[in-house]
């Protein structure tokens, strides 16, 4: 049930141009979260929208914030975090690929976890080179976050609203917001669970394209996963540096009774200064990671005065 006193819940719809969905997903997320008589409020955000999102999704019932112009489906989760007033926020894509009806058991994992994922399952309607692309990136975030993730870019999610707004200044423009916000959750200490859901095929035009925003993918998570746990990518650079240095150095000794050569000596050099690299960037990521802890501290204290 709607009301005007602070939500329990608050849910999260980025959108652009997804004037054929929007209206039945937001519909559908107001009748279920009826059924749970709870107090929440739809918040749809429209990402610089050309088509009639806007107008759609506020006579289906949600609140609807509007960018000027397309910034990037990531920003358009930000604005959303920023605004919403609830204690538990749920994000959902407004393509129509996920179920409202699968919010439920999301939000029954709350009372655990700090954040719940849906994971797609083996019924999803998905593409094979995506099914491919994510394992990759499902497997090489395992390894950052020590621990096994199920679905690294699922956007269909829970999370309580107080850890959201501690990382919403980190999470990226564009698609890639979920890996950042998985990978700070993990490597912040917050329990993290997964739900297995099954997705549709997204109404209408798919906005990311393989290649340009694949490639773009891996850089940005490349770049994620030196910000949280640097010595996880340095480590393994360093060390295959230094053994294929150390190799290379004994085949020429052994096998063509030569000395080590300047190769050899500048890949074992390189593994000692990557390595140093590495561990100087764990301790700046220590250091931010204390810091965003202090601010975000010191910005919740001030925001609870203003409410008393």
């Amino acid at each position: 049930m709607k009301s005007f006193l602070r939500p329990d819940i608050s849910i999260i719809i980025p959108a652009h141009n997804e004037a054929a969905s929007i209206g039945d997903i937001v519909r559908r997320a107001g009748s279920v979260m009826d059924s749970l008589k709870c107090f929440y409020d739809i918040n749809v955000i429209d990402d610089g929208s050309e088509d009639q999102t806007a107008e759609i999704a506020g006579a289906a019932g949600a609140s609807v914030i509007r960018h000027p112009y397309t910034i990037g489906n990531g920003a358009a989760v930000k604005t959303g975090i920023r605004h919403a007033r609830g204690n538990i926020l749920v994000m959902l894509d407004g393509d129509g690929q996920h179920s409202p009806e699968d919010i439920p058991r999301l939000l029954e994992m709350m009372n655990t976890f700090d954040m719940a994922v849906g994971a797609r399952n083996h019924q999803s309607a998905t593409y094979l080179h995506r099914d491919i692309a994510n394992a990759v990136y499902n497997r090489f975030a395992s390894y950052i976050c020590k621990r096994k993730i199920d679905d690294l870019t699922s956007g269909f999610r829970a999370i309580k609203a107080i850890i959201a707004r501690e990382f919403v200044s980190m999470l990226p423009n564009t698609f890639s917001y979920p890996t950042t916000l998985t990978l700070a959750v993990v490597r912040s200490g917050y329990s993290l669970t997964y739900v297995p859901i099954a997705t549709s095929r997204r109404i209408g035009k798919s906005k990311i394209h393989l290649l340009r925003d694949g490639a773009r993918f891996l850089l940005i998570l490349l770049k994620i996963s030196t910000l949280f746990s640097p010595m996880r990518v340095f480590l393994p650079v360093s060390f295959l540096m230094f053994a294929a240095g150390l190799g290379y150095g004994l085949f020429r000794i052994c096998t063509l009774n030569d000395s080590y050569g300047p190769t050899s000596a500048m890949l074992m050099t390189m593994s000692v200064v990557v390595f140093m690299v590495g561990l100087v960037s764990e301790q700046v990521a220590q250091l931010r990671y204390e810091r965003t802890n202090q601010q975000y501290a010191a910005s919740w204290n001030k925001d609870t005065e203003k409410e008393e």
